[in-house]
């Protein structure tokens, strides 16, 4: 049994996989809950990919004596790294990408991460991860505009929002939902052009928004992390 966590910038996930894949998964606020599920979980082999906590004081707080590995830029991977700045890449996206070639194995993938940042990632058919594009996401943009004005209020995203605002409310809500939309749809374009028989996944907090306004054709994949986490640990410890 292979145990993953993600730690995000919001969120703390983990997952549970067998050889026949996902068996469980679990979401934390904090890090008090994450240890109580550690040290409650049969499991041989653990991953621990973080942007916010220390990965160390994750792994250190699990007494499970099975192996142990902290995902980092220098860490043996199944997929190969094309990046200028390896030491800065973030663990999340080196785990979309793994989960992206996972799934649609040699062929070109476009991840498009809508999560605290609207991440892309390039995977080539060759299973060579190329870059792609950091960008605010929604809820970053509400929040810059009203922390960075005098007057813009703090909205929430909703579910539709005009073209046209007619308020100052509904002119945000344009702004940001139907500028996130159009950012997404044109650099999809743009990959299209460049490479042939391109898949598209899908993931993030906000994957639903996308889901159902953008109209390529689309593979949903709310767990893609978690899916390269644990192709990542399979690399280095066989069931």
């Amino acid at each position: 049994m292979n145990l993953v966590i993600d730690s995000g910038n919001t969120r703390i996930k983990a997952a549970l996989f067998n050889q026949a894949g996902l068996v469980l998964k679990e979401n934390f606020s904090n890090h008090s809950d994450l240890k109580f599920f550690l040290n409650n979980q049969h499991y041989d082999h653990l991953l621990v990919s973080s942007v916010s906590i220390p990965a160390t004081d994750i792994a250190s707080a699990a007494n499970n004596s099975g192996k142990k590995i902290i995902l980092n830029p220098q860490l043996a991977l199944p997929i190969k790294l094309n990046y200028t700045t390896p030491n800065t890449l973030g663990v999340d996206r080196i785990a979309a990408a793994c989960g992206a070639y996972e799934i649609f194995p040699h062929q070109n993938c476009l991840v498009i991460d809508a999560g605290t940042c609207i991440n892309t990632e390039f995977i080539d058919a060759s299973g060579t991860y190329r870059g792609g594009s950091i960008s605010p996401g929604i809820t970053m943009r509400f929040k810059a505009m009203h922390t960075f004005t005098q007057s813009l209020p703090l909205l929430n995203a909703e579910t539709n929002a005009p073209l046209t605002g007619n308020s100052t409310e509904t002119c945000m809500q344009s702004g940001v939902l139907n500028g996130a939309l159009a950012e997404v749809d044109g650099l999809i374009k743009k990959y299209q052009q460049q490479h042939e028989n391109l898949r598209v996944i899908l993931c993030g907090g906000d994957y639903a928004f996308f889901e159902n306004n953008l109209k390529h054709a689309i593979f949903v994949a709310p767990d893609l992390v978690l899916t390269g986490l644990n192709r990542i640990l399979r690399y280095h410890a066989e069931f």
